[in-house]
């Protein structure tokens, strides 16, 4: 029998509440690709890469940017603050990463974060008080909102004065209005905003263009996509533990929306899943672990938002939360992160199901009273990040991911045993080397 051919344009999704690793499988992917988009989500996401010892976070553009045959697309279906955008370009190219259209291309179609919407997001977070959702208070959520109800601000209005400042006439004196009278802040001015746009849209505007003809005639050449999400399933804003979500939608589905590439160009979704569960800010966490041995794994596993900086919250792995993910992703290949970070433990627990459901209810109140039924396996006590081959884990490093994989019922095709760019391992073509 001839070899199954490898799919061509894949899908990189997160199974849990983000922060799951997909930086790291984006970079080994991308070595095999020809473009990585990004298709949703805003600045309010952080990738993180290690590479030769030195870190990068990324936040908005594709984690598929140090590699130099790739070109990196930022869809219609993000949501850009051009200021972070331009001084993450000012740190790629400290890193030596030159950029032009043949690396970076920015959708003239995706909505911009304006200063309004972040002071917006940080007053509206603050009067909530105890009921706050944990919101990044980058100005995401509001300009979601504005997207939707029509009178957003997108980067081909960035890039004409005229029309920037007609925008903002008609949608300021509302702003304005929510600030004032609402909360008790200070006022923009058009004058103020076009004078901020202005060395912005200079910077941007060599690397703006029409995406998704780009990607049609990548995908007609049969040049390989790489689809990037951001933050995870379980923070979409219609199957995610709603209200403590994200304002965009995170599944694979959005990949298609997001880009302007129909389902049928689809061909494989990648899912990632940390061998724990960890979750930053509010909402419920079945599994967490309020105890010392969070604290440990927080700790091991460095569990800090690379955005924000705040702790994550740590549990142990729940297999129907990831099992659900899988379904609403249409998941075809598994990638378990930082296995290494249970090196040394003697007992581990998977949560199979919940005490009276197998998967996730839709309501938040109703997913925290729920009871995880556990099932404990044998940990291990070797350092395995120097594995690089599957036979090379410890046994009972091996019956843990098997497990895992009966559970969620897909193969877990790339194991990763430590944060450098090279510490993993792989069970499937899809994410062998090139070449």
């Amino acid at each position: 029998m001839s070899a199954q051919p490898q799919p061509r344009n894949v899908v990189l999704t997160g199974l849990q509440w983000g922060d799951e690793g997909k930086g790291k499988v984006v970079d080994v992917l991308a070595a095999k690709s020809r473009y990585v988009a990004r298709f949703q989500g805003g600045n309010n996401a952080g990738h993180t890469l290690v590479v030769d010892g030195r870190k990068l976070v990324l936040h908005v553009v594709p984690s598929g940017i140090l590699n130099p045959e790739v070109t990196c697309v930022v869809g219609n279906g993000v949501v850009v603050d051009p200021e972070v955008l331009c001084r993450e370009l000012s740190a790629l190219q400290a890193w030596g990463v030159p950029l032009s259209a043949q690396r970076l291309v920015i959708s003239d179609q995706a909505h911009l974060i304006l200063p309004y919407h972040r002071t917006l997001d940080d007053c509206r977070e603050t009067a909530l008080g105890g009921r706050k959702i944990g919101t990044t208070k980058k100005g995401i959520g509001p300009a979601y909102e504005d997207k939707v109800a029509r009178r957003g601000v997108r980067i081909c209005d960035l890039l004409d004065q005229d029309a920037l400042r007609e925008r903002l006439l008609a949608v300021l004196p509302e702003k304005n209005r929510q600030l004032v009278e609402w909360y008790g802040d200070a006022t923009h001015t058009v004058d103020e905003l076009l004078d901020w746009a202005r060395p912005l849209a200079a910077q941007l505007r060599p690397l703006v263009a029409d995406t998704v003809a780009l990607l049609h005639q990548a995908n007609a050449d049969g040049a390989p996509i790489l689809f990037e999400g951001a933050q995870g399933t379980f923070l979409d804003v219609d199957h995610g533990t709603y209200p403590f979500v994200t304002s965009s939608n995170t599944v694979a589905g959005q990949a298609c929306a997001g880009t302007g590439v129909g389902p049928t160009d689809i061909h494989a979704v990648v899912g990632i899943a940390k061998a724990y569960t960890t979750r930053v800010g509010a909402g419920p966490f079945p599994t967490e672990l309020d105890d010392d041995l969070g604290a440990h794994i927080r700790q091991v596993g460095q569990e800090y938002g690379a955005t924000t900086g705040r702790p994550r919250r740590c549990g142990w792995f729940d297999a129907a939360l990831v099992k659900h993910g899988v379904r609403l992703n249409g998941t075809t290949h598994l990638a378990l992160t930082k296995l290494d970070v249970l090196s040394g433990l003697e007992t581990l627990q998977i949560a199979v199901r919940y005490e009276t459901r197998d998967t996730p209810p839709a309501g938040a109140e109703a997913l925290a009273a729920v009871r995880p039924v556990y099932e404990t396996l044998p940990g291990w006590s070797e350092d395995i990040s120097g594995c690089r081959t599957w036979d090379s884990l410890p046994a009972t490093c091996r019956a843990y991911v098997q497990r895992i994989e009966a559970l969620v019922g897909v193969p877990v095709g790339l194991v990763s045993v430590g944060p450098g760019r090279d510490e993993i391992l792989t069970r499937d073509p899809l994410f062998a080397p090139a070449g």
